[in-house]
């Protein structure tokens, strides 16, 4: 339960496809949708499983990472566009690869590491970086970093 700074999507806010209803795919403490759609963002964000729904033009999330193993096949079967926020050794796993190996995935750098939010707007320190993997976003450049 790490929750999304408001930062960590203000600081991909130029990133973001303008046009494009967003779902906010795991609910966390609700706090994320409501920070996209302080940024002018359309933003479907209800406490609604990810695995029984399928909402909006795009994914937008910072997914529960132990359950990463079952979300990747699950957005390779939905195909839709996403933007998540996570861990960069992410990549490296037999369940990312398997399910986006052939697909042009993008990635945003951030200048600096993210520090997530834990109970109660707790911020805690984190030991690991994280990236935002895009996919169907259609960046200018395959690695973006963040100045």
């Amino acid at each position: 339960d790490y929750m999304t700074p408001k930062y960590a999507w203000d600081n991909i806010k130029q990133y973001i496809p303008q046009d494009k209803v967003i779902w906010e795919a795991f609910y966390g403490d609700g706090a994320s949708g409501t920070y996209l759609q302080d940024l002018g963002f359309n933003v479907i964000h209800e406490p609604l499983d990810f695995f029984d729904n399928d909402l909006g033009d795009m994914i937008m999330s910072n997914p529960p990472f132990s359950k990463c193993i079952e979300i990747m096949p699950r957005l390779a079967l939905t195909d839709k566009p996403f933007i998540l926020l996570m861990p960069s050794s992410k990549i490296n796993t037999n369940y990312f690869r398997d399910n986006f190996k052939d697909k042009n995935i993008q990635i945003i750098i951030p200048r600096r590491r993210i520090h997530f939010i834990k109970n109660n707007n707790h911020t805690t320190k984190c030991n690991f970086d994280c990236f935002y993997y895009c996919y169907k976003i259609g960046l200018e450049n395959d690695i973006t970093w963040l100045e």
